[in-house]
């Protein structure tokens, strides 16, 4: 049997390692998971509830148009009912848009390093991909990205904030960017940290998407509503465009368990809130001892920060894992020296910053 030939060189995704399994390898019985960008605060206690209330429902298919919540997606964000599409988390919107839009030899841009499933579902399609470096500050350069559409470019991604980076294109970054795009050409901005955002510039894409009829905005709640094992995620956008995706979108593609969860976490915003003031509170923590050793980091705009170590990331990474910490380090975001950590609660920085503390004095400088 033969796959199809654009697949056969794709990587498979690698998560972050999962604390059980590095318990089990290194012996460990105290271990922190920093490496996924996960709450860890973990979801509402309203949505806890609305999950046990489905106990006796298991056998019976979910609401194939999720109703219930895309009314209340759509309340709260003041758009229509008609301009949202559920997803088993972001991943599988971006999935749907890419089987919507693309077809062999259309060009896609995005930025590198970025979320890698835009590229991967591009290449599945048969797409081009064109990548454009980001900025010395690690976002997205909008102006160089500008530079490389032309009549062959189908679609743009732009993650903001940026994952890995955790850099932020503000409002004016993103509208003039908009201003300058052909119509033809579809912008997706991945706003799965957008409910972190404290700077008072962040775009505020439901009004873009009244201003500009060619966005998509892509949002979740595995990220600071805590649900990120039940995956759902959405998109919003004009109803013509939602309308396209809707059309590749499988059946009972989200859980009654996940839609239920959410509906009770969209309407708990003081959890919501609590959660954001703590993250911001954990940045600054973290930050602030990154200053103390002299290390550099990225501007943080979701709920992890992307700082430079000084010496090899790997070696870092798996140091900070013999001590029970798991954060992230891939190669292939082209910053050797990097890591990436989930912001904890105050108790888990403290710990992640003193083995960090330790660790810098074990591993040399290359």
């Amino acid at each position: 049997m033969q796959p199809k030939q654009n697949i056969v060189h794709l990587p498979v995704y690698q998560p972050g390692k999962p604390i059980d399994e590095v318990k089990r390898e290194l012996g460990l019985t105290d271990v922190i998971k920093l490496a996924s960008n996960e709450n860890p605060f973990g979801c509402s206690p309203k949505a806890k509830e609305a999950i046990a209330s489905l106990l006796d429902q298991v056998s019976i298919y979910p609401d194939g148009g999720a109703v219930q919540l895309t009314e209340a997606v759509a309340a709260h964000l003041g758009v229509g009912t008609d301009q949202i599409i559920f997803g088993a988390g972001s991943d599988e919107v971006i999935l749907m848009i890419a089987r919507a839009f693309l077809v062999p030899g259309d060009e896609t841009i995005m930025a590198a390093p970025t979320f890698p499933q835009y590229k991967h579902n591009a290449e599945i399609e048969g797409a081009v991909i064109v990548e454009v470096p980001v900025d010395a500050d690690g976002k997205h350069d909008l102006k160089a990205m500008l530079a490389k559409v032309n009549e062959r470019t189908k679609i743009v991604w732009i993650c903001n904030p940026n994952n890995p980076t955790g850099t932020m294109n503000t409002d004016a970054e993103i509208r003039a960017f908009l201003d300058a795009v052909p119509k033809h050409v579809l912008v997706v901005l991945d706003e799965a940290y957008a409910e972190y955002n404290v700077s008072g510039q962040y775009p505020d894409s439901m009004k873009l998407l009244k201003d500009y009829e060619n966005v998509i905005s892509l949002r979740t709640f595995s990220k600071i509503y805590g649900l990120a094992s039940l995956r759902i995620g959405y998109g919003v956008g004009r109803p013509n465009v939602i309308r396209s995706v809707n059309q590749v979108r499988e059946p009972f593609n989200t859980t009654s368990f996940a839609q239920k969860a959410a509906l009770a976490a969209i309407g708990d915003q003081a959890f919501i809130d609590s959660c954001r003031e703590a993250n911001t509170k954990g940045i600054r923590q973290l930050q602030a001892k990154f200053g103390e050793l002299g290390l550099r980091s990225f501007e943080a705009h979701g709920n992890f920060v992307m700082v430079d170590v000084q010496r090899p990331g790997k070696p870092v990474f798996e140091a900070l894992l013999r001590k029970g910490i798991i954060v992230r380090h891939d190669p292939s975001w082209g910053y050797p020296t990097m890591i990436r950590v989930t912001v904890g609660s105050e108790e888990q920085n403290s710990k992640f910053l003193a083995a960090l503390e330790e660790v810098l004095s074990e591993v040399a400088v290359s």
